[in-house]
């Protein structure tokens, strides 16, 4: 079980980040771009598989580096920026989804309890790649919030539980926990689908 993961986090040297916040800081305009530009592909990508929507992830990269500018002057430098700026991102993404299910639970009685729990469930992103790919963006998707946020931050983005911990505002033990369910989770998921699809395409012969 593999997905692609986003480059890895030594692409941005720690010491080339500290400078770039420093200049952003006396507001030099470029390296406010430059600091965007850098960060703003991989939190997107974060936020597609948090939110599902490909609307709801470029509005909340929005908010998030609306709050990164706003906040800068707080970065003390005492963790990577990149630790800093998914702690925004999270914080951003699981409150859209919170906003999201506050939003949903109004209307659920309009619609019978499987209808709600697809109502509830955020959209694949996986319709970009084909096959096993699709199956595996699903099962992510399909994920409780706190096992999604920490199977993407650790499998995905690369973080280890020490980082996920700080950037969740959870012990490593609990980071650990929830990466575990996400991994049977997923692999429940996967067991599920893919015999079904052996089936239709043995049937379509």
């Amino acid at each position: 079980m593999t997905l692609a993961a986003s480059p890895g986090l030594d692409a941005s040297p720690y010491d080339d980040d500290r400078r770039l916040v420093a200049r952003c800081r006396t507001g030099e305009r470029d390296a406010c771009e430059e600091l965007y530009r850098r960060h703003a592909p991989r939190i997107l990508g974060l936020a597609r598989r948090m939110v599902g929507s490909s609307d709801d992830a470029e509005d909340a990269v929005q908010d998030v580096f609306l709050a990164v500018f706003r906040k800068l002057e707080s970065f003390r430098g005492e963790s990577s920026l990149s630790t800093w700026l998914y702690r925004l991102a999270m914080n951003v993404c699981l409150d859209r989804l919170r906003s999201r299910g506050h939003r949903e639970r109004k209307v659920t009685d309009e619609f019978d309890v499987d209808d709600a729990a697809h109502v509830a469930t955020p959209s694949p992103v996986g319709r970009l790649s084909p096959g096993a790919a699709i199956d595996l963006e699903r099962a992510i998707a399909a994920l409780p919030d706190a096992a999604r946020a920490a199977f993407l931050l650790h499998d995905v983005e690369g973080f280890d539980h020490g980082e996920v911990g700080r950037i969740l505002g959870i012990a490593e033990g609990t980071s650990k926990s929830q990466v575990h369910k996400a991994r049977l989770r997923i692999r429940s998921f996967l067991h599920q689908t893919r015999p079904a699809t052996t089936g239709r395409a043995t049937n379509g012969r």
